[in-house]
């Protein structure tokens, strides 16, 4: 079973989507780590709060618009095309989330929301997955503890967390037999900007919602990275979100979204208690 360090070293591109901040950069730093001469791409709006080195490329790109994304699609199977025999390593992270009841957000920020969360996931995978099966690598998707049931105040971002989560375990079965495996990463809460560009006027982490739960997104990139390394096709990260998981996916469907949305009500309750 190779270590990270010695997977990595055997690709020759390594693309990473949303690696600006978050979970993203967070990857973007431990590959720099353990393999700083590879080719890294970046895609996403803005530049990652690191410097990507000198094989690092940034392409800016809004990946909620189809006409961008091709754009930035085609110039990376021009760059894997030049690049040195090796793998190539797909890292689809960039989404986002929006919380509160649906009747009071912005139909157009959950439209956005599902073509990042979801179509550009799979628009871009398709789009280099020829290339990939020539060489050999991997795809790996951030998904969520949130795919693994119904998640009220948060409903648009779970079901596209949960689309991730099922296209991505029925992939790797269809790339079953070829040089190319998919695996799933499911975090729970992460030390990120997602809870305040989701709505959250106060994380759950400092609000103690989340006490013991949540996880730093440096922590979340070691776990994808040892996850890649073994050959995973599904990671939970940490075992009390496991637990978490298993519960979510094993009990009554509608039991389990009444306690989500109890859960996130209560949370909702407390952050307007803390404003007061």
């Amino acid at each position: 079973m190779p270590t990270p360090s010695e997977y990595l070293n055997r690709a020759s591109v390594i693309i990473v989507t949303g690696g600006s901040s978050g979970i993203g950069c967070s990857i973007i730093k431990a590959i720099k780590n353990l393999c700083p001469s590879v080719r890294l791409c970046n895609l996403s709006r803005s530049k990652p709060e690191i410097f990507l080195g000198e094989n690092g490329l940034h392409l800016p790109t809004d990946l909620s618009d189809s006409a961008a994304l091709a754009a930035s699609a085609a110039q990376l199977e021009g760059i894997i095309a030049k690049s040195e025999p090796g793998l190539v390593l797909l890292f689809n992270n960039s989404g986002y989330g929006d919380y509160g009841k649906m009747s009071r957000l912005s139909v157009d920020k959950q439209l956005n929301m599902i073509d990042l969360n979801v179509r550009s996931v799979v628009d871009l995978t398709t789009r280099l997955l020829p290339q990939m099966l020539e060489r050999g690598g991997a795809v790996v998707n951030i998904a969520s503890t949130a795919a693994f049931q119904p998640t009220p105040f948060l409903a648009t971002y779970g079901a596209t967390k949960a689309f991730v989560l099922n296209w991505t375990l029925a992939l790797n079965e269809d790339l079953r037999g070829t040089s190319v495996h998919a695996l799933a990463i499911c975090p729970g809460p992460t030390q990120s900007n997602f809870f305040k560009a989701a709505g959250f006027e106060t994380p759950p982490m400092k609000s103690g919602a989340n006490k013991g739960l949540d996880m730093t997104a440096d922590q979340v990139a070691e776990y994808t990275l040892r996850a890649l390394a073994k050959g995973k096709t599904l990671c939970v990260t940490g075992w009390k979100n496991k637990c978490i998981a298993f519960f979510g996916s094993k009990f009554p469907l509608v039991a389990v979204t009444r306690i989500g949305g109890f859960i996130l009500r209560k949370l909702r309750l407390e952050q307007h208690k803390g404003q007061s």
